[in-house]
């Protein structure tokens, strides 16, 4: 067994299927994507090769830079909530009576589909019948917002069930984390006079400081490319308030029918996302990681 899994064909055939699977879904779309973006094309008819105008044009363009601007503020909103999450996992991690059913409450919205997550808070949000609106009125508020039509409301709305959405995935992860931390380290420190909160802030979260790094690079990265929820509820509107740049290459791409710009907008995504992932990984990475 040892001859043959040292055989380098071998190997090949192994992962070659893999290998093949990868290229097809992954990266040749990539590389399609950023040829697309050469030319002028309406998605059906003839493709005619324009060179880097789509790319020069796009770095122009206002429309897609308030879209990006509205990607990065939701990636700053879904980083800043990884505190809470983290926050949460610390206390489901302890022993506290209810935690299994915490535990099984938050993960919910991660059983829902986007889409079903959308109508459920777009019935919420409704104006006049709302979950949100009723409240107010209730509380003696005659004419509480528009939330989704109101160009300044309009994001921090979008942000909240985005925020719910992925709670559960993500106090998941930080949990997993932090029960796998030995409890002899927990004992000692307890034993050496450390409160809950020195425990917590002093032990457990330096040795999940591998684990908070990869979550901050999926919060980010997935907040920029971010796109199902907020077609669903806005579809960019009202006026472009709520674009996201992946927003924003779908409506380029498929309503205007301006094929190439918008695979010139995915391409331009993609080496964003790229350049952001480098750069926290340059930013968080330490001399000595944390192992247990």
């Amino acid at each position: 067994m040892n001859r043959v899994m040292s055989n380098k064909f071998v190997i090949t055939l192994y992962v070659l299927p893999a290998l093949l699977l990868i290229a097809t879904l992954i990266y040749v779309p990539i590389v399609l994507t950023g040829y697309y973006g050469l030319m002028k094309w309406d998605g059906i008819g003839e493709m005619s090769f324009i060179g880097l105008e789509n790319y020069i044009n796009l770095l122009t363009d206002k429309l897609f830079w308030e879209s990006a601007y509205h990607s990065f503020l939701l990636a700053a909103f879904s980083t800043i909530s990884l505190i809470g999450y983290l926050i949460i996992s610390l206390i489901l991690s302890g022993k506290i009576k209810g935690a299994n059913l915490l535990r099984k409450i938050y993960l919910i919205p991660m059983l829902l589909s986007s889409v079903a997550i959308a109508q459920l808070w777009l019935k919420i949000y409704h104006p006049g019948n709302g979950l949100v609106n009723s409240f107010l009125m209730g509380i003696g508020i005659d004419n509480p917002p528009a939330w989704l039509a109101e160009p300044k409301l309009v994001l921090p709305a979008l942000f909240v069930p985005i925020i719910w959405q992925y709670a559960g995935f993500y106090i998941l992860i930080y949990y997993a984390a932090l029960k796998g931390i030995p409890n002899s380290l927990i004992e000692a420190a307890k034993i050496d006079g450390a409160n809950p909160l020195q425990i917590a802030w002093k032990i457990k979260v330096p040795l999940i400081s591998s684990v908070i790094k990869v979550t901050i690079v999926l919060a980010i990265v997935g907040s920029l490319k971010y796109f199902d929820l907020i077609y669903v509820m806005t579809g960019g509107g009202p006026n472009g308030s709520s674009e996201v740049m992946a927003s924003y290459m779908y409506q380029k791409a498929f309503n205007t029918y301006d094929f190439g710009y918008g695979s010139a907008v995915g391409f331009f995504l993609l080496i964003i996302c790229l350049a952001v992932t480098w750069l926290i990984r340059k930013l968080t990475v330490t001399g000595d990681e944390n192992q247990y």
